[in-house]
């Protein structure tokens, strides 16, 4: 299969998850994750119509989109991976949508940024459904006061939540506890599935879901691109 193939599988895969539980499909928007990938490599999906890509790093997304930007003006960019307060002006610059806001010292350099630059890229804060320590992401029984104070000490217009279980974990438990959460703060956007799981996501309530190997294939993760 070609990485195109890859792609209409995918949505096609969506679109079946989607039904089986009586959603429209449209409601879904599909994140493809290039991370570790050169420019090059995402031109095919960007001529096949795809706009909407996720990235890791600010300072490997800077690189790679600025001259596809050129070309297609319309992408739209998500920031997956965590986020240093060193980067935050980048960060707002470069990306449409910013999914891991998870500290009240990222929270304040966003809205400082945001202020300072004019961008509003959209928001969503990343909860460690797992409680990993190892894991970027606010705590849940801390979510709603960090929202909060995102929303009224900061300024900052939180749209939704964004998660990434526990590799070996069921991911329903976590999805779940996600969309509860979402709920109880009036949050219309969830972030969660990847290529393992996202039907699964998509049946829980997914608006996002974030494939990356299912479609970009296996990643090279060798020194040079660490």
């Amino acid at each position: 299969m070609t990485i195109v193939d890859r792609l209409n599988a995918t949505k096609d895969a969506i679109a079946r998850a989607a039904r089986d539980c009586g959603r429209d499909a449209g409601e879904i928007t599909l994140i493809c994750v290039a991370k570790t990938f050169p420019a090059e490599a995402v031109v095919p999906l960007l001529e096949a119509g795809h706009r909407v890509f996720g990235e890791n790093r600010v300072q490997e997304a800077k690189a790679k989109w600025a001259q596809l930007r050129n070309a297609y003006p319309d992408i739209e960019l998500h920031l997956i991976g965590p986020l240093q307060s060193n980067k935050a002006r980048e960060a707002v610059e470069t990306f449409d949508v910013i999914e891991t806001v998870d500290r009240d010292k990222i929270a304040q350099a966003l809205a400082s940024e945001i202020a300072a630059t004019g961008k509003h890229p959209h928001l969503l804060v990343q909860v460690n459904t797992g409680a990993e320590p190892q894991k970027a992401g606010v705590l849940p029984e801390d979510a709603d006061n960090f929202i909060k104070a995102c929303q009224e000490r900061h300024g900052l217009k939180i749209e939704g939540l964004m998660c990434v279980p526990p590799v070996g974990e069921q991911a329903s438990p976590h999805f779940a506890l996600l969309a509860e959460i979402a709920k109880r703060n009036g949050l219309a956007i969830l972030s969660m599935g990847m290529s393992s799981d996202f039907e699964l996501a998509v049946q829980q309530g997914a608006t996002h879901v974030r494939v990356g190997s299912a479609i970009m294939g296996e990643r090279d993760y060798s020194p040079k691109q660490k």
